[in-house]
């Protein structure tokens, strides 16, 4: 996403290695790879956290390169779609997060301001999303919405 409420452009990410140069996955193959996605996903971690995982524990960098397709992409095929996207999901977890510390300290100035940046931030990728298929066309945010998925 754009960094709209800082000052700065931002980092760049690491460079990702060159399909040619991934030679040292040879003792994992596609099935074994693929059954590896599914069990950290039965067991309830993200697909950002797995591809991390995969990455740091089992020397496989990129996923896309071995399976043809993004993560999340093989997971739908799988039938574990998700109900709502990963990054509106932790964006949803930091508004509930600021909201709840508003509750207790009421002229905190600076969290109403992080507030009202969050929540845009979740308005334009309810936008987004809800272009794309991923989110109903009815669906609305709120922060009762919000603390009941988080919850």
């Amino acid at each position: 996403m754009v960094h709209r409420h800082n000052r700065g452009r931002g980092k760049s990410g690491s460079i990702k290695p060159n399909k040619k140069t991934v030679s040292w996955i040879g003792e994992y193959n596609k099935e074994e790879i693929e059954k590896l996605i599914i069990d950290l996903y039965k067991k309830g971690v993200p697909p950002s956290q797995i591809g991390l995982i995969l990455r740091d524990q089992y020397g496989i960098p990129f996923v896309k390169y071995i399976l043809g397709k993004k993560l999340t992409k093989f997971l739908e095929e799988k039938g574990f779609k998700q109900q709502i996207p990963e990054d509106l999901l932790n964006l949803m977890k930091r508004a509930v997060r600021v909201y709840e510390h508003l509750q207790k300290h009421k002229k905190d100035k600076v969290a109403k301001r992080a507030l009202m940046l969050i929540e845009s931030k979740i308005m334009r990728l309810v936008n987004y999303y809800k272009e794309k298929g991923k989110l109903p066309k009815d669906w609305k945010y709120s922060i009762e919405t919000a603390k009941l998925l988080v919850k």
